[in-house]
Order: structure tokens, then C-alpha cells, then sequence
């Protein structure tokens, strides 16, 4: 047994409100060891497979109300088990255990029901114990620990859980079937001009045939009804109808550029669908900006102009693409204010907070002073931490759990896809002006990582089909109003390396994920969406990246890291994966890094012959077009990560202090790669570089 014990954790348990604050103490811990950081996190590292430690005693009887012990976690390998004791331990006590607790790489919330335990437990003096697991070396930070009553947004969601789910799986169903159907009629293209939409098809012999409107706050398989039906000349087999661009609905002038549309049938009074519907094929552009690749594969991720690095980096690192967070609930205000600025969009004023805009700008501007490509990352705060609660509760997703991070936008309302619209349409507008007078943001990530969407996405507990038909639209949106101003910017799909398997059961698997996209895709007319996957290492704390262990050289590897990138690769470039079976979509690595432990000599050594191994193969790689490094400078708050290419900006023995991988990465493509990154092939234990490089086969 190893015990770590740290002296002044003894304090007693505080009560503030109605939660009751839990502290830990090491002093009869097991199999683990732990620190306090300065701002309250406990860092867990465990030593054998028995692994658990104390609560301090409670120093008053518990309130009853405070039936959830909750506690906020950053683990990239996620827990097999959390099991809670109950001292003093009594017979009616069995101990409750939480299977399967998920990896995450954001602090998120795990909680657990014990109200049933509150009936014979909670007297002062009484205390909990917390085993963590069955495994040595597992890595678990915890903060804010408590106990505290249930929520009203968590029994929100548990009271509509059983009715959700059984009209999600009739949806899941209707979904497969649409997708699936070979129907013989069919919309082959819709064009958006100033003022019109014009529909092109095909369809069989019928007198009950109709063109019918489908907002994207409607679900298309389970309509019978319709906002707007046009009907179709029963004699001749081809169509070809303009409609009015906008239409008055709901109190908003709404633009139909944000409409897919479809052949319905009438029986008595009700419509069915008979064809799949088609989105926008072409929408005429206020600017015509041709596609402008960058000149390297090196970029910057998460760049914003007021971090504490200096911004003249990319210069020195010869950055030429970036990605810049947008959190469009901390931009959109609900009213006026001398805060805010307003704008209009289609006959209706919104507000935009000045600050916010205003350090948006000198983010762009400086990133177009240098002819940087820039890819928007839109994210979407929860309801609770929006400081603009209005904003908030237009636009968390009615489904929203409070575990994540961030919210999947509210499109499910017509108030929810006007504002949504309102704030894509004032970006794409501001940056992508020929005078770049407030920069210029060229492509758009839509929200963070999907795959894992309980974390960073978050709309509840769905199937992953379910969750793709919510994402699809949130991604025709933004793709169509960003056509508006510019023909060729592209939104990205967001991945983790989580492929064909996940450690956390709320996620997807990336893999099923795009399979359905293409399917969408197929279905409602392709376009032009790109991939932007983050194949860190196995373990994000661990650069050797060339010892992960669950991959493979072929489409059914469970991850995609920097050791198989080439499936990656090979995977963009099949034939069926083409944008219209012609052209290789756009890839980029938009957050990837390896992680130094500490800043010993030979952690920062291995941090940067990661990435010089890393950077060697994705050089060679055609289908990968752009690399973003996270992190630019260690961050406190990413669990005990120092993935920068700089040091923490608070580092006592050099504050923000560029790394041995600063080195490696600015020496990318440049005359100097060699010289620097041949040393580190000893610690790869490689000769040469094309050891590293493997082919994968495509059908």
C-alpha cells in the first residue's frame, strides 16, 4: 500500500446553502496517490488495482435534499468503475458503484443518486470513502466536490426521459427507412438566386403530386402536414418552379435558403413524402473569392490576438492557417444597450456585445495582415453559463444535459433557427469583405468535436443517427449562409480520434458518424463539407505516440492517431467519399499536440520527437491538407496537460518559455527540418523517417 499524505486537507466539511462542499484527505488512502492544487483540484494518480481514499466527516447532519454526490472530472482514459462507500459502515449499506465512467478532455460533471442511502446515513461525523477503479496508473483529476439537491434541469430531463425516448426511437426508425428508400421521384437541384428558389426534378405519373417546404426546425419523416405545398402539373413528368426567396412565418421574415424540399403525395389530408428532400445545390454569392490553399500544412489552433504568447509567433513559427473560437452566446445580446451594437437581419434588429466584436476583430485583422487561413469554430454556451439569459434560453438545445460543455444551438424552434441564422449571417457578412476591414474567416467548424458531443455538443442522450440529424442541420445552415457571401468556404465536421471504438458510452464512433453524413449527403444532395479530426496520441498525456497500441493500418482501426494517419488518408480518398464522386474533401488536423508530463529534460525531449514523428508523416500524406497545433502555451486548465509549444505563462522557473517542440514545429518545411529533427529518431528508435510511414489499401 503507498499512501501520499497531505497535511493540510483535514478541514471539515463545509455547508454552504443548500450543498453540503466535500473535501479529501489522504491520510488512510490506498493504492493511490494525490495533491491539492492551489485552486482546489485534486490530482489522483493510482499506484495499485485496490485504489480509494477518504471524505473528511460530515461537521453537521446532512440535508436530506442533498441527494446527489456530485463532483466535476478530467480524465483522458476515462474510470472502469467509481464505487461509494458509506461510513460507518452498516449492513443496510451496500456500496454504489458507477460502471464505465467516460474519458473526457473537459471538466465535466459526474454525479450519483443516493437518496435511497440518505435514509440510514448523513449524521455529522458520518464520511464517505471513494474507490477509483481496479488499475494502476490511471490519472483523475476532481474538483468541486459536493452534495447537493437534484436541479429543476435535471428533473426536467428525468421526467420527459421515457416519452423522449420512445418518440426518438420512432424517429430513428423513420430515419433508417427514409435514408434507405429508393424513391422515384426526385428533386435533382435547387438554385438560390437574390430573390428566388428555383426547384428542378423529376416525377412519376400522379394527380396528387406537390412540392413541399421543410424548415429546419422540422423533422421531414414525421410531417403530414406542411408550411408551404406547391402543386405540380399532373401531365408532365419534369418540373421546373421558381418560388419567392422569403416568406413571412412564426413573426419572422424567414429565408428560404435555410429550406429543404420535397415530393409529397396528398391522401385526404394529409401529405406523404415521396422523394427525399433536397437542400440548396447553388446559391449565387455576394463575393466570388477563388479557393486559396495554404502554402504549408502548418497552423495554430485556438489563436486569438489576446493570449499571453506574443502574437508576432506567427511570424516565427510561419503560420500559415488558423482556428479561431467563436462562443456566438457570448456575442449575441437579446437588447439594446450602450453595450451592444445592433445589425439587422431580414427586417429585424439583433445585438452584438461591442467588447466581444471588438476583440474578434483584431483576432481576424491580424491573422489577414498575414495572409493566414482562418476556420471559425462555433460554439454554442449552455443556458447556465450564458451571462445573457434570454440569449441562453433561445439557444440551448431543449435536450441539453447539464453534463456538457457546451450546447448542440436550439434548432428545433423557429425563434431558435432565426437567431441562430442572425448571428452566422452577421459573421459571414463582417468577414468576408473584400476590404478584409475586420479580417477574413474563410471556413467554418461547426462546434467541437461531435463524436464525443456529450462533452462538447451536448443535446442530451440520443442514438447516434438521431444526434447526426440534428448536427446535418445545424451544418446545412451554416454551410448555406456562408455561400452566401462566399462560393468556397467550407464547414467541417469536428472529430476526435475515437474511430470504430469509444471509451465512454454516451459517444459515437467518428467512423458511423461520417458513414451517415454521406448518407445525408446522398440523400439531400451533397455538398461541400470538410473533415477537421484531432488524432492526438492514444493517451493525451503520453507523446510517444508511436506505442499506441489500438490502432491499425485499415478502415476498422478502433483509433485514428498520429501512428495511422495514413487511414485517414486513405479513407478521404475513396471514391464514394469524393464531394459529388469527383473531388477529395478538404482534411484538416485542426487540434492536435503531444503532451510533455513535467518539464524534465527528457519529457520535453519526448514531447517534441512526437511531434517530429508525427509532422513526418502527415508531410507526405495528399489527402491531409492543413495541421492546427494545440495548445500555442500550457493552459491550468486542461487537467494537468502541457501540450504548448510554450510553457505555462505562470511557470516559476520561465514563464511562457518556448519548448523543445516550439523548435521542432517551426522548423517544419523549412530548410532547417532535417538538421533538427534527425536527433529525435534515437528516441523513436528508428534509422530513418520512412520506417514510420505505412500504406493503407483502398478498394
Amino acid at each position: 500500500m503507498k499512501k501520499y499524505i497531505l497535511l493540510f486537507l483535514g478541514l471539515p466539511l463545509g455547508v454552504f446553502g443548500q450543498e453540503t462542499e466535500l473535501s479529501l484527505h489522504a491520510r488512510e488512502a490506498n493504492d493511490l496517490q494525490m495533491e491539492i492544487t492551489e485552486k482546489g483540484v485534486y490530482d489522483i494518480e493510482t499506484t495499485g488495482k485496490d485504489p480509494y481514499l477518504f471524505s473528511n466527516p460530515l461537521g453537521a447532519d446532512l440535508d436530506k435534499e442533498n441527494d446527489y454526490l456530485a463532483f466535476e472530472y478530467f480524465c483522458p482514459t476515462g474510470v472502469d468503475f467509481i464505487e461509494v462507500y458509506f461510513y460507518p459502515l452498516k449492513e443496510v449499506f451496500e456500496p454504489k458503484i458507477v460502471r464505465d465512467i467516460g474519458s473526457t478532455e473537459g471538466w465535466v460533471e459526474f454525479k450519483i443518486d443516493i437518496s435511497e442511502e440518505l435514509k440510514d446515513w448523513g449524521k455529522k461525523g458520518e464520511y464517505l470513502r471513494l474507490d477509483f477503479g481496479a488499475a494502476p496508473a490511471l490519472k483523475i483529476q476532481i474538483r468541486n466536490l459536493k452534495l447537493r439537491p437534484q436541479t429543476e434541469r435535471e428533473a426536467e430531463i428525468e421526467a420527459k426521459k421515457e416519452d423522449q425516448k420512445k418518440q426518438e426511437a420512432i424517429l430513428e426508425n423513420n430515419l433508417t427507412s427514409y435514408l434507405n428508400n429508393d424513391f422515384h421521384n426526385q428533386i435533382s437541384h435547387v438554385l438560390v438566386s437574390d430573390d428566388k428558389v428555383r426547384l428542378e426534378g423529376t416525377v412519376s405519373d400522379s394527380k396528387n403530386l406537390f412540392i413541399a417546404e421543410v424548415s429546419p426546425y422540422e423533422h421531414s419523416t414525421e410531417l403530414k402536414t406542411f408550411e408551404s405545398v406547391i402543386p405540380l402539373n399532373s401531365t408532365e413528368s419534369k418540373f421546373n418552379i421558381a418560388i419567392d426567396r422569403t416568406v413571412d412565418r412564426h413573426g419572422f421574415t424567414q429565408d428560404r435558403v435555410l429550406s429543404k424540399w420535397m415530393v409529397v403525395e396528398k391522401e385526404g389530408e394529409h401529405y406523404k413524402a415521396v422523394s427525399h428532400a433536397r437542400y440548396a445545390d447553388s446559391i449565387v454569392p455576394k463575393h466570388n473569392y477563388p479557393f486559396v490553399k495554404p502554402a504549408t500544412k502548418k497552423g495554430l489552433g485556438g489563436y486569438s490576438i489576446d493570449r499571453e504568447a506574443p502574437y508576432t509567433d506567427l511570424d516565427d513559427l510561419g503560420i500559415t492557417s488558423a482556428t479561431v473560437n467563436i462562443l456566438v452566446t457570448r456575442l449575441l445580446r437579446s437588447g439594446p444597450s450602450p453595450n451592444n451594437m445592433a445589425f439587422e437581419y431580414m427586417g429585424a434588429t439583433y445585438y452584438v456585445d461591442k467588447e466581444t466584436l471588438a476583440q474578434h476583430d483584431k483576432t481576424f485583422r491580424s491573422t489577414a495582415e498575414r495572409n493566414i487561413e482562418v476556420s471559425a469554430i462555433l460554439l454554442v454556451d449552455k443556458a447556465s453559463k450564458t451571462e445573457d439569459a434570454e440569449i441562453g434560453r433561445i439557444f440551448q438545445h431543449p435536450d441539453c444535459d447539464p453534463a456538457g460543455i457546451y450546447s448542440m444551438p436550439n434548432l428545433t424552434t423557429p425563434e431558435g433557427v432565426q437567431y441562430y441564422a442572425a448571428v452566422l449571417d452577421f459573421l459571414a457578412n463582417r468577414y468576408t469583405r473584400p476590404d478584409k476591414k475586420y479580417g477574413r474567416i474563410h471556413h467554418w467548424i461547426i462546434h467541437n468535436e461531435v463524436d464525443a458531443g456529450w462533452v462538447w455538443t451536448n443535446a442530451g442522450d440520443k442514438t447516434a443517427l438521431v444526434f447526426m440529424d440534428l448536427y446535418h442541420k445545424s451544418m446545412r445552415m451554416s454551410h448555406n449562409i456562408a455561400r452566401k457571401y462566399n462560393s468556397n468556404s467550407k464547414v467541417f465536421i469536428t472529430l476526435t480520434h475515437f474511430w470504430n471504438w469509444t471509451n465512454n458510452p454516451h459517444f459515437y464512433h467518428s467512423k458511423e458518424l461520417l458513414e451517415q453524413l454521406l448518407q445525408f449527403s446522398k440523400a439531400e444532395g451533397d455538398f461541400e463539407w470538410a473533415i477537421a479530426q484531432h488524432p492526438y496520441p492514444e493517451s493525451l498525456r503520453e507523446p510517444k505516440t508511436w506505442l499506441d497500441e489500438r490502432v491499425s493500418f485499415d478502415f476498422d482501426t478502433q483509433l485514428i492517431t498520429f501512428k495511422n494517419t495514413e487511414v485517414l488518408d486513405a479513407w478521404v480518398r475513396q471514391p464514394e467519399v469524393l464531394f459529388k464522386g469527383k473531388t477529395k474533401r478538404l482534411v484538416y488536423l485542426s487540434e492536435n499536440g503531444t503532451n510533455s508530463p513535467t518539464y524534465s529534460e527528457q519529457d520535453l525531449l519526448e514531447q517534441a520527437a512526437g511531434m517530429a514523428y508525427a509532422m513526418k508523416k502527415i508531410k507526405y500524406l495528399e489527402g491531409i491538407d492543413g495541421f492546427q497545433y494545440h495548445n500555442w502555451q500550457d493552459n491550468r486548465q486542461e487537467g494537468g496537460l502541457r501540450i504548448g509549444l510554450r510553457r505555462f505563462p505562470d511557470d516559476e522557473e520561465d514563464p511562457g518559455g518556448i519548448k523543445p517542440v516550439y523548435r521542432v514545429y517551426q522548423a517544419f518545411g523549412t530548410d532547417q527540418e532535417d538538421e533538427v529533427y534527425d536527433p529525435y529518431k534515437k528516441i523513436i528508435g528508428i534509422e530513418s523517417w520512412d520506417e514510420i510511414r505505412r500504406e493503407v489499401k483502398i478498394d
